[in-house]
């Protein structure tokens, strides 16, 4: 009994975060590479050194014996099917090829189910739901009329909007992050609005739930995960955002389709940031801070819950310069 839990362990593909529970073990795991990189010891032998990720995290993997030749057939982005050993080196978790011709081998579309690497939010009926119910507090007209354009007349927006990751890696990386994230801004704009009484809450709503409409271009999912597109490698997510804007502006006056133009190119708010223009009206620098508040939250937390909680402090996440106190 014992050698046949064993064998069914082994089928087992564990994600990444399992991984911690695996060392000393073999695995028979599915991943995608993110990097690979071939080098040479000290004593002049060859090998492949991969990153390998799926939903749950990264993990480093050495392939020391067939490491030329899968360097040849490999590229980043190929989801492989991988065979090793799981050992802790160098204090983190790294899986050791075995000396197998085919233990990295790259797997066609219907071998592995896409969920393994890009999560799903649960509950994005009831956020669209909540978002409406915002819209509907919107008290201006004009500011109104563009949300209806865009999240109650436009059927296959909505359907993009709902579905859409906010990136790649760094915040809100899943299906329906969009959705979450901006839901989110526009919730916080709101009650800071409450606060400051000099600030347009209807002008500040809106940009926030329209801040970021050009991921929809931006971002695809596949069977390779979340991927960038070309329109979004060309234009990125804040010019697709202005020009979106602009063809739902038909009626609009030109001073507060002005203002939004502003909140939506303003929003990263510096230039090294990628922000085109500095904010430079109170509610592109409130959405500015908003914006970045609940990404930096949302990659804070996604750290913390990947962690063992028998550790005192997270691993350095270098997109936030530092570690995390677990306890």
């Amino acid at each position: 009994m014992n050698g046949f839990r064993e064998a069914l362990e082994k089928l087992r593909s564990p994600y990444v975060e399992e991984l911690k529970n695996w060392i000393d073990k073999e695995i028979d795991g599915i991943y995608k590479i993110r990097s690979k990189k071939l080098q040479e010891s000290k004593d002049g032998k060859k090998f492949l050194l991969l990153t390998l990720e799926d939903r749950t995290g990264s993990v480093r993997a050495i392939d020391w014996y067939n490491a030329e030749s899968n360097d040849e057939k490999l590229q980043v982005g190929h989801v492989v099917n991988v065979r090793g050993r799981v050992v802790y080196f160098e204090e983190r978790v790294q899986i050791n090829v075995l000396n197998e011709q085919d233990a990295v081998r790259r797997l066609s579309e219907n071998e592995y189910d896409i969920e393994r690497f890009v999560k799903s939010v649960e509950n994005v009926d009831e956020m669209y739901k909540s978002l409406l119910r915002l819209i509907d507090t919107i008290r201006d007209e004009d500011y109104k009329t563009i949300l209806q354009r865009f999240f109650v007349e436009d059927k296959n927006f909505v359907e993009m909007f709902k579905s859409a990751p906010a990136g790649m890696r760094i915040h809100h990386a899943y299906k329906g992050g969009l959705l979450e994230h901006s839901l989110n801004v526009a919730k916080l704009v709101d009650s800071i609005c409450k606060i400051y009484g000099q600030l347009d809450r209807d002008l500040l709503v809106t940009g926030a739930l329209l801040h970021d409409i050009g991921k929809v271009k931006e971002y695809m999912v596949n069977y390779n995960g979340i991927e960038v597109t070309t329109e979004g490698e060309l234009m990125g997510h804040i010019v697709i955002g202005v020009e979106m804007l602009s063809q739902k502006a038909k009626g609009i006056p030109y001073e507060k389709l002005l203002k939004l133009k502003h909140l939506i190119a303003s929003h990263h708010g510096e230039f090294e940031w990628g922000s085109p223009v500095l904010p430079k009206t109170p509610e592109a620098l409130v959405l500015h801070f908003v914006e970045n508040m609940d990404s930096k939250v949302n990659r804070v937390m996604q750290i913390i819950d990947k962690e063992d909680r028998e550790k005192s402090w997270s691993e350095y996440d270098s997109n936030l310069s530092r570690r995390f106190f677990l306890k």
